[in-house]
């Protein structure tokens, strides 16, 4: 349960850091819009990308981990003091 909690974070983050910087929300960032000099960094394409980049590592990293976690298997469990079932001597 806490790795699909885990894939769940880094894909919602990643696919924000992929589709945000090219919004329209971004764009309108009040404190982008008090900032010259912010501003001006923020609406650079590399910065953009950057974060997209940032992005995909992003969901890159949840899908290694939704995989790990739907691969793995869960150990069965053993009960102390329980009889063998192997072949008696």
């Amino acid at each position: 349960m806490r790795r699909l909690l885990l894939a769940t974070l880094f894909l919602w983050a990643g696919f924000l850091l992929i589709l945000v910087p090219w919004s329209v929300f971004w764009d309108r960032n009040y404190f982008a819009q008090t900032l010259p000099a912010l501003q001006s960094l923020m609406e650079n394409y590399y910065v953009r990308g950057a974060i997209s980049g940032l992005g995909l590592v992003n969901v890159y990293f949840g899908l290694a981990e939704l995989v790990a976690a739907i691969t793995s298997r869960p150990s069965p469990p053993t009960s102390i003091g329980a009889p063998s079932v192997g072949p008696r001597e």
